[in-house]
């Protein structure tokens, strides 16, 4: 939001690019910031890739240079030319007439003051990693969050503040942990009040911070205990906003939902209950504007009556065309603890569109990060398999956010291990009920995902096929190549590879491949920066050597995660034609011609 104006970023899915785009009075138009898309790169998850000014836009090109646009004139002009650096977190400071931001260039992260004539000025450093900045209305204040190597953001963080002196600098800057053990995260001023989120009692909650007697206390809000945030992998996100009448819109998530609630005058009330999840919230005039997800629907952006309570849609929220197929909805389930040191898993099963009796086969999905989760929002790849006979189990294993500090921690030293086996639990858990066939249970995922799900495959026998998209197969090799922010995130799901060489190898699939008894197919990008290419042809010719059926689809032009609608489509299509050819007997999986796969190498 600046003054009545609402902006936010969407993708175009025939090319992948990111643009700006604005509502106000005159109805909606996309901001003209020329050609190339908008996307931080910092920390290779970006965020915070542009900020609005009264009189000015500010936004991060692909190339990581800077550029602004007068609103008035319409004029773009190349801001912070240089190309050695990259940014987020942008965030306005109207009354410097300024924006701030986090820059990192040569492994060294500052947080910036970006003048309007091109200035750039350092306002501290000093500090391994910087949270996206937070200022205080009248421009007096501001507030940061840091981490330090090896930490993580959501394992151990600092909150920053200071002061802004009469020319621009920042002053008596002083960082604090929370009071015990904990992350903080998403500062902002509201009026003289600083609040931020801070998981250090167990979940992520709303906290003032305040000083008295020269020192902060944490003052704890009467929010329920449940996480009213997820992992900060990137920059700038918001997940709470005030009301400008009073009171405040927070996002609680529950058994994998989002859900949003206002809370005025000590009143709670949800509201925009059809959606579940919400991100980027800001207040607006008669309450507030977000992101808004649902299972039914793309994402949208929202605004949401505070009287009311009623979201209108004002972009996106497109419903796919009912009269051809109606989306699936998930159905979400709980696998009960197995013993006294595990607990209880969250998932969402989709299933077939079907008018089979007979249990159909399914795919369960690990999803990334592997400090992320799986959200009940639409997901047209989830549909695609449902529509073609099979069902879809999304599973929220150990170490998932959404669950609080705890569940999120338990994967330490334990990955491949702890997220496998609760992968086996869903599968065992759902063939009990009857819900999906025993005897047809593929796994897949993505990134990290992908590593989980060949770990589920070495560690048993009961998996049809697994599906590795990009995924991680030596974790060695990986520590060796990965960027700064994960340096020490390896470390930390396995522990230290010299102390813990047994652990490393038992975990690594490409050494594991002879316990793999499964057919296994592969998907890469020749630029992928993340998961170095070269593993996933070493594993392949692992299962290969020792007689494994094995598909490699090799996509040059894709980096870590593919853009391009082609490529993705054709993922799915190969995915269908392998998945099928090994449940023959089952009439919804309709059989296509043998295709050969794509640039097979």
């Amino acid at each position: 939001m600046c003054g009545d104006s609402i902006f936010w970023l969407a993708s175009e899915p025939e090319t992948g690019s990111v643009a700006l785009w604005q509502a106000d009075n005159s109805g909606i138009c996309r901001v003209n910031t020329g050609p190339g898309s908008i996307r931080s790169r910092l920390n290779g998850y970006g965020g915070g890739a542009y900020a609005v000014l009264p009189g000015r836009v500010v936004w991060v090109a692909e190339d990581q240079r800077v550029w602004q646009l007068n609103r008035v004139t319409g004029r773009r002009t190349l801001l912070v030319p240089e190309v050695d650096a990259t940014w987020g977190g942008l965030v306005a400071d109207p009354q410097h007439e300024r924006v701030l931001a986090v820059r990192e260039r040569h492994e060294q992260q500052a947080l910036m003051a970006l003048e309007a004539t091109g200035q750039v000025r350092v306002l501290h450093q000093g500090l391994d990693f910087y949270g996206a900045p937070a200022v205080s209305q009248d421009g007096s204040r501001v507030a940061w969050c840091s981490w330090q190597l090896p930490d993580m953001p959501w394992l151990q963080s600092t909150l920053w503040q200071a002061t802004v002196t009469a020319d621009g600098d920042v002053a008596g800057a002083s960082g604090q942990s929370p009071p015990v053990s904990g992350s903080v995260q998403q500062p902002q001023f509201v009026g003289e009040h600083l609040w931020v989120i801070s998981d250090h009692e167990g979940w992520w909650q709303p906290w003032r911070v305040t000083r008295r007697d020269g020192r902060d206390q944490w003052l704890k809000s009467t929010a329920p205990m449940l996480d009213h945030a997820n992992a900060p992998w990137q920059l700038g996100e918001r997940h709470s906003c005030p009301l400008r009448e009073g009171g405040w819109a927070r996002v609680q998530y529950r058994q994998g939902i989002g859900e949003l609630w206002l809370e005025r005058a000590g009143q709670c009330q949800r509201v925009a209950e059809g959606w579940t999840d919400f991100r980027d919230l800001s207040p607006s005039a008669d309450g507030l504007v977000c992101i808004g997800r649902a299972a039914d629907r793309h994402d949208a952006v929202l605004k949401v009556c505070a009287d009311s309570g009623s979201a209108t849609i004002l972009a996106g929220g497109q419903v796919p065309d009912r009269s051809i197929m109606a989306p699936v909805a998930p159905v979400a389930f709980v696998v009960d603890a197995e013993a006294p040191d595990t607990l209880p898993v969250q998932g969402f099963l989709y299933p077939p569109i079907s008018a089979s009796a007979a249990a159909p086969p399914v795919i369960l999905i690990a999803h990334g990060g592997p400090t992320s989760a799986a959200y009940a929002v639409y997901n047209p790849q989830v549909q695609f398999w449902c529509q073609r006979g099979f069902a879809v189990a999304e599973v929220n294993y150990t170490g998932s956010t959404g669950a609080g500090r705890d569940f999120r921690l338990r994967l330490a030293g334990r990955w491949g291990e702890a997220d496998a086996r609760d992968m086996v639990r869903c599968a065992d858990y759902l063939a009990a009920q009857g819900l999906v066939c025993a005897d047809n249970v593929f796994i897949q995922g993505r990134s990290s995902g992908g590593f989980t799900a060949l770990m589920a495959a070495v560690q048993t026998d009961r998996f049809k096929a697994v599906g590795s998209l990009f995924g991680v197969t030596d974790p060695l090799r990986l520590r060796a190549a990965t960027h700064r922010f994960e340096s020490g995130y390896l470390d930390w799901l396995l522990g230290n590879p010299q102390s813990n060489r047994a652990r490393w190898q038992a975990r690594t699939p490409a050494l594991q491949a002879d316990q793999i008894s499964c057919p296994a197919i592969f998907f890469q990008g020749g630029k992928d920066a993340v998961v170095v290419p070269e593993q996933t042809r070493r594993m392949v010719a692992a299962l290969q050597d020792r007689g494994q059926p094995v598909e490699l689809h090799w996509y040059e032009d894709e980096g870590h995660g593919f853009q391009r609608a082609e490529n993705q489509a054709h993922m799915l299509e190969s995915l269908y034609r392998f998945y099928g050819s090994l449940v023959p007997d089952n009439p919804m999986i309709r059989q296509k011609d043998n295709e050969p796969a794509h640039k097979l190498s």
